[in-house]
């Protein structure tokens, strides 16, 4: 997880790690996968800083 995370997200992040894990993805594939949606979430909510 990006380190400015709000508590929406930190749940958010935790509830996809463990539905892929559920499905049997191993945890670091889990971890990343988890990471790069809910920073894709952040970014089309405008919740991060725009690149110049």
């Amino acid at each position: 997880m990006p380190e400015a995370r709000s508590d929406k997200r930190e749940r958010q992040y935790e509830h996809i790690k463990d539905s892929y894990k559920d499905r049997d993805v191993s945890t670091d594939e889990a971890e990343e996968r988890a990471a790069r949606t809910v920073n894709k979430e952040r970014s089309e909510e405008g919740e991060t800083k725009k690149k110049r």
